[in-house]
Formats: C-alpha cells, structure tokens, sequence
C-alpha cells in the first residue's frame, strides 16, 4: 500500500450505481466494484467503503441515503477519494457534476472517473475539474446577464419584478397598495427617528409598544435604518437595484445608473423621508461594503530574469522585481499569457504529438481487453445452451451439476481478468488519454476568458501554469500543461520545485 506524507494509506470509497438497462446488458455492479478495487489495489489505496445505488435512477441520488453517508465521509476525511465508473453513474447532469465536486474540493477529497479516465488526485483531473467549473460559472454568468437584461426592461415599464413587498405594501393585482396596519407601524417609525435621532431608540420603542416586524420578530437598529432609507415609503419604489454575489453571500448594489423608480401611494411626506434619511448621513445612500481585495492573476508565479519574484505594489498595477526594478503592466501579462494559451492551443501538430503520445502503450491492453470480453460472451451463451439442455431434459443431472460448474468457474476467471484489464487501462489513461479531454475542454479558454470572474481566471492560471519569466521585451510562459507525458504525470509539487527561487 502506497502511504502520504503521514504515512497514512489514502482510504477511498467506491460508487455503485448501475442502472437497469447497464444490468441488461451484463455490467453487473459485481463487475463495477471489482474493476474499482482492482484501480485501488494498482494505485495502493485502501477500499475502505462501497456505496450500493443499484437501479437507482439519476433524479433520485441526491438524496438517496447512500449519497448522504457517502458525503458525510467524504466532509469527516473517512474517505478521501471516491471511485465510480463513468461520469453519468455518479451525476445526472453538469449542475450536480459540480455540486459533487464542490464538496469534495472542499474536504480535499479526489474524484476519479473510470470511464473518463479523470482522477483528480493528478494534476490533468485537477485541471479538468477547475476548467468545467469555470465554464459553468460563464455560462450561469451569461443566464444572469440575459435575466437581468429582462428585469431592467421590466422595471422601465413599471411592471412587478415578483419578490415580496416592501413593509408597509402589500401586492395587489400586481400592484403596490399600501397595508394600512403595517403603514402605521412604519409611520410611526419615522416620527420616532425624527425625534429621538437613534435606531436602537427607535426599535426599543416599537418592540415595547408591542409591534413586530412581518414575521413576528423583534425590530433591530438594522432593520430600522434599512426601512428608513427605503424611498418606497415617500412615494418612490425603487426596482433593479440589487444582484446576488453567489450562493449564501450577501445581496450587492448595481451601479445606480441601472436603478429605475416607480410611483406608488406614500406612506410619509418627502419632507419627513428626506429629514430622517438626512439624519442618517446620506440620503438614499446604498449599504457600504469592504472592497474586494484585488486578484493579482500571476502573483506567486511570475519572476524576472534575474531570478527574484516580482511583485504588485500596493499603489501600482505593474508587477515589479525588487531587484532590477524591472516592470510589467498587470494587463499587458494578461494579454501575453492569453495569445500563449491560444497559441498553444490552436497548434494541431503540437496538440497530436501529445496524444500520440500520450496513447502510447494502450494498444496491447485495449487489444487484450478485446479477446476477452467476446471469450466472456461466447462462455456466458455456452452456459445458456447448457441451462436449456438439462431444462429439456437432454443432460442429466449427474452431467449437468460438474458441467455448468466448470463453466461458472472459466467465466468467473474471464470475468475478474476482464476487470483487471479495464482497471489497468483506466488506469493508464488517467495519466494519458485524459489529456485529449483536457486539451478538448481547454481548447476553448482563450475565447471566453474575457467572460471569466477575475478568481476564475486565477484558478485556471495556478492549474495550467509553472511560472512565467519576464526578461527585458520579452516574456516566457511556461505552461504545466501540456508540452509532454512527463508534465502531465508528474507530481504538482515537483513543478512548483523547478520554480526559479527568489535572490
């Protein structure tokens, strides 16, 4: 058994979800597992669980109390791999493809495809996995754009955007009519704000009198300023002005350019509305949030030619080396790096020397696994002949009991050489042929990286690259992937040690 750094075998889980129409035609989850075990046995990992979704369907995983156990392994590091046949067995579509492999990116956990020849505890799976990711993200990215589109329209034209309303409104036929018992409560928060200049005052004041905000909870100063600042309540509903940051984050303000307005019944006097929000130091001013910290694309892989690190300075948007003070504008990088990677890419004799070799070898063991999958066949229709024989009383019982014992033994042992064989050749093409599915996912980077979070950006630089050396006009980007077999099969943190070293 191989063992980490701790001396530890790396314990892993194996998937089984064979569906009914996979067991039709023979792939028995037997099979599957024995497959799995044997990748585990080659890479010197310790099958230490086996998940049973036999003719479960694919809507029904992600609920299914195996999925759950499963995952719970995964978050408390009883596992730290899990093993499945193809893609589609352990996910119905992209969208929980992506949810899996959240989960386990979280928990440093490795993903590893048979079918695909995708072990993420390589550095091509690790890259196939941040690439997909960042896809989905453009793509969820693009719906947003074309939603939000929609929703400025909508706002322009007065029509309901859907949510709930404001407090102190209430919808009606799709319009904002006024709650008239939440309308006294709000009123009254005003005139108490206009007299007693405190939020805390304020809400202290309203929870003693016995008032509760819609769902039945105490007022907060939060609350208090935030119903304070909303024009809604001064005769101006204000549409098309927040957007999500992500999943359980908070809400963020558009650019108040992309705010629009509608007229509805106020509920205090502009007046009065202007007077409190005054009060609060700006009138309908939008929350204040910390900026996000800048992402530095390169920080950490690029150096100059004299060997040091360069640097962005706080004040600067150049990286810089400390040493000869050389510079490079932080765009200017960018735009290098993008013309390499399409470079790279759009290179079809670069890209077949790399298949070509990458496939090397796998001739002979997909050659044997094909003699023996039709040996495999030809037995299994031997035993039904055999089956039909004694059911036609043409065998007896005396021939028929060591005679289909024998050939359940010879089918066993094609069977289990079978498997061996699928998780030789899996195994060979984690480290090979997955190339042809990175280079085909990658291929279409450089197209859509000006659509990229700057973060995703980030993610797919540190997957795809060594480092980068910046000489005097000129520039060396130097990928991991993929000018040889040897970059895809060598461990990460050997690359990271070629990098040159600060002086």
């Amino acid at each position: 058994m191989k063992e980490n750094a701790r001396g530890e075998v790396k314990p892993v889980g194996v998937w089984i979800r064979v569906s009914t129409e996979d067991q039709a035609r023979g792939e028995s989850p037997e099979h599957h597992e024995r497959r799995a075990r044997y990748y585990a046995e080659a890479k010197g990992w310790n099958v230490l669980e086996v998940y049973h979704l036999e003719g479960v369907s694919g809507k029904d995983v992600t609920n299914h109390p195996e999925t759950k156990r499963m995952l719970a392994d995964v978050r408390t590091k009883r596992v730290t791999g899990l093993i499945f046949s193809k893609l589609a067995r352990l996910a119905r579509d992209t969208r929980q493809l992506l949810d899996f492999a959240d989960n386990f990116r979280d928990a440093g956990a490795d993903l590893i495809s048979l079918g695909e020849s995708i072990d993420t505890a390589t550095p091509a799976g690790r890259l196939f996995f941040t690439i997909i990711a960042a896809m989905a993200t453009w793509e969820r990215e693009e719906i947003v754009s074309r939603v939000s589109a929609s929703v400025a329209i909508r706002a322009k034209l007065g029509k309901s955007l859907g949510g709930a309303a404001p407090f102190g409104y209430a919808w009606k036929n799709k319009v904002l009519v006024i709650n008239p018992a939440e309308a006294t409560v709000r009123r009254l928060m005003y005139k108490l704000f206009a007299e007693h200049k405190r939020k805390k005052t304020v809400a202290r004041l309203l929870n003693g009198a016995g008032h509760r905000t819609r769902n039945g909870s105490k007022f907060s100063d939060t609350t208090v300023g935030r119903l304070i600042l909303d024009p809604t309540a001064k005769g101006k509903q204000r549409l098309n002005y927040t957007k999500s940051s992500g999943q359980n984050k908070a809400w963020e303000y558009k650019p108040e350019s992309e705010w629009q307005y509608v007229d509805v019944e106020p509920i205090v006097s502009v007046d009065l509305w202007n007077t409190c929000a005054n009060l609060l130091g700006n009138g309908e001013r939008k929350r204040r949030r910390p900026a996000k910290r800048a992402v530095h694309l390169f920080a950490g892989l690029t150096y100059c030619t004299c060997g040091a690190k360069m640097y962005i300075p706080s004040n600067s948007k150049k990286y810089t080396c400390t040493v000869c003070k050389n510079k490079i504008p932080d765009e200017d990088l960018e735009s290098v790096y993008v013309n390499e990677l399409k470079g790279f890419f759009m290179s079809h004799e670069r890209i077949q020397n790399v298949l070509t070799e990458a496939n090397a070898g796998l001739a002979a063991l997909e050659a044997d696994l094909g003699k023996k999958k039709p040996e495999l066949a030809k037995l299994q229709a031997e035993i039904n002949r055999v089956i039909g024989l004694f059911v036609e009383t043409k065998l007896s019982s005396d021939e028929f009991g060591p005679f289909l014992r024998r050939l359940e033994d010879r089918k066993k042992e094609i069977a289990d050489d079978v498997a061996k064989l699928e998780a030789e050749v899996a195994g060979k093409r984690v480290n090979t042929v997955s190339a042809e599915t990175v280079v085909g996912e990658a291929s279409d980077l450089y197209g859509r990286w000006s659509g990229f979070e700057r973060e995703e950006k980030r993610r797919i630089i540190e997957s795809l690259t060594d480092n980068l050396i910046v000489g005097d006009g000129e520039i060396a980007v130097n990928l991991k992937y993929l000018p040889s077999l040897e970059e895809l099969t060598k461990e990460q943190r050997n690359l990271k040690d070629s990098s040159p070293k600060p002086t």
